[in-house]
Formats: C-alpha cells, structure tokens, sequence
C-alpha cells in the first residue's frame, strides 16, 4: 500500500479536557481499501480518536483529513454525508423501534423528499421509500437477522443488538467505517460471527474499516495494520507482526496480556 492510497490522514492531533491530555501529537494514515486497527491498554485514547474522526470531539491542535475534507472543521452532522460512518462502544440504538425501523432510520441522509411529500406519502415520495426499504432489506439479509426485522431492539440479546448497530452503520453507505470494540462483551460463537460480518463489509462492499479491539488473536488476524496507542501518545504503528515484536508495545500493552 502507498500513501497515494490515503482516505483518511490524522495529522498531530492533540484532545485535552481541562489539564488532562486524550491524546498529544498522533498522526497516522489509513489507506483506502484497508482495516486499519487501533490498539491499546484502557485509557489509551483509542476511542476519543474515533470521536474526533467522527466529530464528536473537537480536538485543540491538529487536523484530520477525510477525502480532502478537514473533519475538524466539518459540522457533525455533515460528516456522515461525506462517507463516515461508526458504531459505538456502548450500544447506541432506539430501543423502544425495531429492528428494520432503527436501520431505516439511517437512510434519512440518502432521502431527497421534502418533509411535506413525505407527510402526503404519494408519487415520488412513496416510491423513494420502497427504493429505501429495499436497501434497508438486503442489509437484514446480509446481517442474517431478518428472524429479528420486526421485534424490538430493546428486548434482544446483546450479540443481536451488536448486529442491528452494525446494520444501521452500514445503512448509511460509508466508504470509512469506524467500529470501537464491536466484539466486546461477546461469546466465542458472537466473536466468530462478528468477525465474519467485518469481513464481509470489508471485502464485499469495498469498505475502510477503522477498528479498535482489545482481541489481539482476532485483531492480529484481520488487521492490514495497527497504530498503538498509551497514554494518548502513539507509541506503534505497522504491520501487525512488526507490532508484536515492538519492545514499547510489548511492554505498553501486549506484555499485560
């Protein structure tokens, strides 16, 4: 892979709450095409780096550049528009809706019809919603899920709830999808399927895929690279098998193990 490839460019970002650094100077690359694995003991500023990525932090120094854009510069709500999608660390779902109703619910970025059309629910505002269900179907279908279209989120097992995430991430059609700890809390089976999905997404649908995990089996399996993090500082960055054998990383983090 080369650095012509980049589709996602941190440039010495810095994160701080009050006197305390998230993270101080990391910058890294990922390459289109990619699953790129962010690693590292807890407190490490792995997830406050998908939060500014994803612009739910603003970071005080740096930049972030997503396909030319400065994510640290776009509106929140605008850089899912642009091919950014993510899961959360904690399940972050409508509980009290469905499942087809919570992935439907991330094609509202895709929909062209004007509120007043759409309260009518005729003509061109009715078909665009066929158009979307159809969509909105084939990710149930690929998730194998569609025993669970209909019941409630809110009363399904944690592996399934993990899925529906997944699902209504994917829904929006990112060409960058950031995933923190998807496999967390989960079964050896729930792990295994989990794993197949990511793939899936990522060889099947031509998604990026930025990654953190604390599976080092599972992340050492499916990662193209790994950027360690401790401290909020990157203290790794490579191939996998260059990773493992890096004296800081072994005894930052994988040396715990």
């Amino acid at each position: 892979m080369t650095t012509d490839n980049t589709i996602l460019s941190v440039d010495d970002v810095s994160l701080r709450f009050g006197g305390t650094a998230a993270l101080s100077n990391v910058s890294f690359k990922v390459n289109k095409g990619e699953i790129r694995a962010i690693i590292g003991p807890n407190g490490a500023g792995k997830t406050s780096m998908l939060n500014c990525i994803s612009g739910f932090y603003r970071p005080q120094e740096g930049q972030i550049n997503f396909k030319g854009n400065d994510l640290t510069k776009t509106p929140t709500h605008k850089i899912s528009t642009l091919g950014v999608a993510r899961t959360f660390q904690n399940i972050a779902l409508y509980t009290g809706l469905s499942t087809l109703d919570n992935i439907m619910a991330a094609r509202h970025i895709h929909m062209k019809q004007s509120a007043v059309a759409n309260a009518f629910f005729f003509g061109p505002s009715q078909r665009e919603e066929v158009q979307h269900r159809e969509v909105v179907e084939e990710i149930i279908d690929f998730h194998e899920i569609a025993h669970i279209r209909k019941a409630i989120v809110g009363a399904l097992p944690y592996g399934l709830r993990k899925r529906v995430e997944l699902g209504r991430a994917l829904a929006l059609e990112p060409e960058l999808l950031l995933l923190d700890e998807p496999m967390a809390g989960m079964n050896a089976e729930e792990k295994e399927d989990m794993a197949r999905f990511v793939l899936d997404i990522h060889e099947r649908r031509n998604v990026t895929i930025v990654l953190i995990e604390h599976d080092m089996g599972l992340v050492m399996d499916i990662s193209d690279r790994v950027v360690v993090l401790d401290f909020g500082q990157k203290i790794g960055d490579g191939y996998p098998d260059e990773v493992k054998s890096d004296e800081k990383v072994i005894q930052a983090y994988l040396g715990q193990e």
